[in-house]
């Protein structure tokens, strides 16, 4: 198998589940150092271990809370002091809080779920552009396709993915003149921890799933594997790509559909 980043060093943040788990273990297998970080020991530490018994990359874990401005600067830090370089990052550690309408959004949960999805994507990337620029690396954002197209019961979670894309173009402009591009990665459907928790929360976790499968035209959900495929994309062979959005979706904007909900307006779609 060709190692597609075969000694560059990534950085991956909410890298221990999920989508960030899917980059982690993509990156590693394609040769790269990757530093990961989360704020459960349990399943980083597991997951270090895992891949460094594979390889042929590397997995180094860092605990981080991305709500703290130090704990950012210390995963940076950490990771300069034991590679040398940064080559890629992939913004990744975020949230979706349980659907409702605005009426019953506080403005402190609004405030606190910008630190988390937005402020944290800035600071990562700020605190290691001083590097990527050395090294004429990448950034990538993973923002979300109800971003672009919004969400029912979504109003505080979309406002925070559209801000990322936003914040990616600009950035793109400003980082050309240093060599490093910037771009997002915007999944639709994809089957993640979180997902199935937000299946179970539901009531019926089967139809739910099976609802989650169908929105999309090729009818089912993507995976973490497809996510860290399209991130690698972006940092490896992308090299004239800068303030695109890659949109991983299965086709589930595509077409028409039923949209009205007079018999039902406070339904979650």
């Amino acid at each position: 198998m060709t190692l597609r980043y075969e000694g560059k060093v990534t950085i991956v943040t909410g890298g221990s589940m999920g989508i960030g788990e899917g980059c982690v273990r993509v990156f590693v297998k394609h040769g790269s150092k990757v530093v990961f970080c989360a704020r459960g020991d349990n399943a980083g530490e597991a997951l270090e271990k895992e891949l460094n018994a594979k390889g042929p990359g590397e997995a180094y874990y860092i605990k981080c809370d991305v709500t703290k401005e130090d704990d950012i600067k210390n995963l940076i830090k950490k990771t300069v002091e034991k590679y040398g370089q940064i080559d890629c990052v992939i913004n990744n550690a975020g949230t979706h809080p349980p659907h409702k309408p605005i009426d019953n959004f506080s403005a402190d949960e609004f405030r606190d779920l910008l630190n988390l999805n937005v402020v944290n994507y800035f600071l990562v990337s700020k605190y290691a552009l001083p590097h990527l620029r050395k090294t004429k690396g990448s950034i990538v954002n993973v923002s979300s396709l109800v971003g672009v197209m919004g969400q029912s019961g979504a109003v505080t979670y979309c406002a925070t993915k559209g801000a990322i894309t936003s914040m990616s173009k600009a950035l793109a402009i400003d980082e050309a003149a240093h060599g490093v591009r910037v771009n997002t990665f915007s999944p639709g459907n994809v089957l993640t921890p979180l997902w199935e928790s937000s299946a179970e929360m539901s009531g019926d976790a089967k139809a739910a799933l099976q609802s989650g499968a169908e929105a999309q035209c090729l009818g089912r959900f993507g995976t973490v594997e497809e996510s860290g495929e399209a991130c690698l994309y972006l940092a490896a062979e992308g090299s004239f790509c800068t303030g695109i959005d890659i949109i991983m979706s299965g086709g589930a904007e595509l077409g028409y559909a039923k949209k009205t909900r007079l018999e039902n307006p406070d339904r979650v779609y």
